[in-house]
């Protein structure tokens, strides 16, 4: 039986910060170490992942989503058409515009990544933890996302 916990006992909270910070970084590094190795920039991983939770979207609606000038979109946009990540149509509300979506094949590659990605922490989280550390791990999970939130 875990022994109560004692808030004198908890470290500074700056202390936590960094401990925190530096652990979520190494596990999204492991994290990321499951999945087929990608050659996109950060930029270009950020639209990619707006496109897939969000659906498609102008080259001008991707520069204000991301804080960037629409010239710099274009750029980041180009890229991703030239490896086939993204694709674009006519905008069916206004044939000037040009609407850019995932490709059905990225959109397959993105999926295998994230299974490899959760199938790793899945194996991890069994390996590591015992079941009364998978409750205390979704306690902390739900505080995790209240600070993501913030």
């Amino acid at each position: 039986m875990a022994k109560p916990h004692n808030p004198a006992d908890a470290p500074p909270v700056s202390t936590l910060a960094a401990e925190l910070r530096i652990s979520v970084g190494k596990l999204l590094r492991r994290v990321r170490e499951q999945a087929s190795p990608g050659d996109f920039t950060s930029s270009q991983k950020s639209v990619l992942l707006r496109l897939d939770r969000d659906g498609p979207a102008t080259v001008s609606a991707l520069a204000r989503a991301e804080s960037v000038r629409p010239q710099s979109m274009r750029v980041t946009v180009a890229a991703l058409e030239a490896m086939k990540a993204i694709s674009g149509k006519p905008d069916p509300n206004d044939g000037r515009q040009t609407l850019v979506d995932l490709t059905p094949a990225f959109r397959k590659t993105l999926k295998a990544s994230r299974s490899a990605k959760e199938d790793w922490l899945v194996r991890a989280l069994q390996a590591q933890l015992s079941p009364q550390e998978h409750a205390e791990l979704a306690s902390a999970v739900k505080l995790l996302q209240r600070l993501a939130e913030f």
